[in-house]
């Protein structure tokens, strides 16, 4: 099916590409500096295990549901923590997040059973619940449709950055194992939990709730952009308006919920267990973060380059659809080429582009029907109902791992459900009226 034409607008002036690169460059840094922190201290258990696991004694299965027991905390204070968002603004509920994540995360060095490394890992996503669909709240106050999904990208930029270094530097910290008599993966723990703690005090400097704050904006900017919004806001309540108790009975609403389930289900157990896969090449802590980095660094390329086009385009659910089949496929075939390192590491990499590609996409489709608190607690719902896949993923990866003793059939497990969200989202559609979406400028700049 090819996409629709996109409909036409304006094509943007002077006024706009400045107002949208002054935005852009004064908050997506702030944003994404939170963000990198986040996926460092939610992925960096996936390095730990590699000596936590022996030392603590950990099954495959135990080290599994700890890891993934994160995203149940997440569930629990998601939506509330994106209404209380909504209703007192941004600046200070992401710095609260980002400080107390950011303490329970370095804490996680001084689990010393299966419990308290529960107990920690439950903590943690109580924690950091709320900042994800913060942001993607907070950038529906200040980026119009046009910009939104490369916005996201850019956004979500910030965890394969994460991903990249993350690995380089858990590889060299485990390498400390034993300074000062410390464990190298307490080490890994109590280090990457310290920029989490700084961006806090960052944020709530340097944060702005609402364009009609920015004093960093000219008069000129500021009118433009509001009005820019609220235009495109009462285009889509004069298609349907949705309020708080609608969004969250809505059967869109879930449909979407579901799709984003498949997605973290893939994406976090092939995370967390990517450590482990690569480590069974027989090569060294260090040179397995070296290796680890080599799938995020394809993956951030793609993203960015397919949000683009999906904004470029106009066209939405097909690109959803596209990068999870891209991600499904990538893993899948890892069961007919596991005896060669080489041909596995490119697989993982397809994997991995289509994997991160699905995510900046998938949220223009719930944030082009939603407004207001609707928008607030529909975010939340669909981002909390949906990370309860972050903690399958990784269970049911041990489960099969323990199970059969092969990586490669435990891929083959995580891929099935991402497949399901791809046609999901094809048979949900997509309603173009929702967005207003100008002709790309010939040389885009924000």
């Amino acid at each position: 099916m090819p996409p629709a034409t996109p409909p036409t607008a304006p094509a943007p002036d002077a006024l706009e590409r400045e107002t949208i690169r002054r935005v852009a460059w004064r908050l997506m840094p702030l944003l994404m500096l939170g963000y990198f922190c986040a996926y460092l201290d939610r992925v960096n258990v996936g390095y730990a295990g590699l000596q936590m696991n022996k030392a603590l004694g950990f099954s495959s299965s135990v080290f599994g549901f700890g890891s993934g027991i994160f995203f149940f905390g997440y569930f629990l204070f998601e939506l509330p923590s994106n209404l209380v968002l909504a209703k007192f603004g941004a600046r200070r509920w992401i710095a609260r997040i980002l400080l107390t994540w950011g303490i329970i995360s370095g804490l996680t060095a001084f689990v010393w059973n299966d419990w308290s490394f529960y107990g920690i890992r439950f903590l943690l996503g109580l924690a950091e619940a709320g900042y994800y669909p913060g942001v993607v709240l907070f950038l529906t106050w200040w980026f119009p449709s046009y910009y939104r999904t490369r916005m996201m990208a850019f956004f979500m930029l910030a965890s394969v950055i994460s991903l990249i270094i993350g690995p380089l530097v858990s590889g060299q910290l485990l390498e400390l194992d034993g300074w000062l008599g410390i464990a190298g993966w307490k080490w890994l723990f109590i280090v990457e939990a310290m920029p989490a703690i700084v961006m806090a005090f960052v944020t709530l400097r340097y944060l702005t709730d609402r364009p009609e704050e920015a004093k960093w904006l000219r008069p000129d900017q500021r009118a433009w952009l509001a009005k820019r919004l609220a235009e495109e806001q009462s285009q889509r309540e004069d298609i349907r308006r949705f309020e708080l108790g609608e969004a969250l009975r809505n059967p869109r609403v879930w449909w979407l919920t579901l799709v984003y389930f498949g997605q973290n289900l893939s994406n976090y157990g092939f995370l967390i267990f990517l450590p482990q896969i690569i480590k069974a090449f027989g090569v060294s802590y260090g040179m397995t973060g070296v290796i680890g980095t080599i799938p995020f660094v394809f993956a951030a390329f793609a993203m960015l380059a397919w949000g683009w086009h999906s904004d470029h385009t106009g066209e939405r659910s097909w690109h959803v659809a596209i990068a999870c089949f891209v991600a499904a496929i990538g893993l899948s075939v890892c069961i007919f080429i596991h005896n060669s390192p080489v041909l596995l590491m490119l697989a993982l990499i397809f994997a991995q582009m289509g994997q991160a590609s699905i995510a900046p996409t998938f949220w223009s489709l719930p944030t082009a029907m939603l407004t207001g608190v609707a928008a607030a607690g529909g975010i939340a719902l669909i981002n909390s109902v949906g990370n309860l896949g972050g903690f399958a993923g990784p269970y049911i990866y041990g489960l099969v791992k323990d199970a059969t003793g092969n990586d490669m059939i435990a891929l083959v497990a995580i891929a099935l459900p991402v497949v399901v969200s791809g046609v999901v989202v094809l048979i949900l559609g997509h309603d173009r009226r929702l967005e207003r979406i100008p002709p790309a400028p010939a040389h885009p700049r924000a």
